[in-house]
């Protein structure tokens, strides 16, 4: 017996572990304009490693036992009809929607096009850039751009490679200043040329980029680290502005619904919730939404749920590989200073593998 119809817009982290959450109390539709799931941890090693190229691309079609995966893409929400309307005309009735439609972020951690050859001929392409080029140059010293340096480092211990970072420490986002010591430590000790305050834009000429000081670097390869944009724009196009915050977040209150909706939550990157934007931090949102979908369907049967609210994380565990075997794990202490973990932890938690196991299982695949 199933309770209602979910339309999850966006196949993320999030939005497949909220579709999987539900595929046994409620019809469960999942929408998505990728064919497959994009492991997106594995992507800036794809962006540099060729053997890595096909890793992040993992098939919905074992996630779901009773819902289904539709590859399209959503342009509106009809709050009056209740319907998900996707870019072919298609309308999808529902009782509950789901907006989990994650950030964009830069190249090499995006999946180019709807389709894992297009995907895959974009990675190659910046493995060629990155395999042929004399001096990279990374901007941005947050997890993102002091793990692709690494990787950068590790297959091309010739090229000269530059990090830019407008900060005075590296990975500042952690609270602590230990995480960020040491990660410099590594790259100044595998001769990485360190910038900190240092504001980078592009120059006028192709291959030049000026700091705010008016420094001038030049490099035939740049690589941009700085940030994330959430996708909602196609919110905003379709009248739904007033559900955005000035960033573009979907505004949120406490149970993960989209501010005056009962029947529309946003979980993810997407949202406005104030907390690191990383998985675990998808994975969890869509547990608290999976609990308080299902009390909201169920709010006239005997076995009445009630909902959840989410408590954001604050201090969540990071971990920032070095390449395969070596990295750093910011492991939070309550009451006291994060500890700083090394190599073996690291290494085994995510550096090696990079969660990639962990993640086909999740898909409904062996973990090779």
């Amino acid at each position: 017996m199933y309770d209602g119809d979910v339309v999850v817009i966006g196949g993320g982290y999030g939005g497949v572990r909220l579709a999987k959450r539900l595929d046994g109390t409620a019809r469960v539709t999942l929408v998505d304009r990728k064919e497959v799931f994009f492991h997106r941890v594995a992507s800036l090693r794809a962006g540099v490693r060729p053997e890595w190229t096909h890793t992040p691309f993992i098939p919905f079609d074992r996630l779901l036992h009773h819902g289904r995966v539709v590859a399209g893409k959503a342009v509106r929400i009809d709050t009056a009809e209740r319907q998900v309307v996707l870019a072919t005309g298609e309308r999808l009735p529902y009782d509950v929607a789901v907006i989990a439609t994650g950030a964009d972020y830069p190249e090499p951690a995006r999946f180019v096009g709807t389709t894992v050859e297009e995907a895959a001929k974009s990675f190659a392409e910046h493995q060629r850039n990155v395999a042929t080029a004399e001096h990279v140059l990374v901007v941005g010293g947050g997890p993102g751009g002091v793990e692709l340096c690494a990787e950068i480092r590790l297959a091309r211990p010739d090229a000269r490679v530059t990090l830019a970072h407008s900060g005075p420490a590296l990975l500042d986002s952690t609270g602590s200043t230990r995480p960020g010591r040491k990660a410099l430590a590594w790259l100044e000790s595998h001769d990485i040329e360190v910038r900190l305050d240092s504001f980078m834009s592009p120059g006028n000429d192709f291959g030049t980029y000026r700091d705010g000081r008016g420094n001038v670097i030049e490099a035939d390869l740049s690589f941009w680290a700085t940030g994330t944009t959430p996708n909602t724009l196609w919110l905003r196009l379709a009248g739904h502005g007033d559900w955005l915050n000035r960033d573009g977040h979907v505004k949120v209150d406490r149970t993960l619904r989209v501010e005056g909706r009962l029947d529309v939550f946003a979980v993810g990157d997407v949202n406005d919730v104030s907390e690191f934007k990383i998985t675990p931090a998808a994975l969890a949102q869509a547990d608290i939404a999976a609990h308080n979908i299902r009390a909201y369907l169920q709010s006239s049967g005997k076995h009445r749920k009630e909902p959840r609210s989410y408590r954001p994380i604050q201090r969540t565990p990071l971990i920032v590989p070095f390449g395969p075997a070596d990295g750093l794990t910011v492991l939070p202490v309550p009451g006291g200073e994060s500890a700083v973990l090394g190599s073996r932890t690291t290494t085994l938690a995510k550096a090696k593998t990079l969660m990639t196991p962990y993640m086909r299982r999740q898909l409904g695949y062996t973990a090779a």
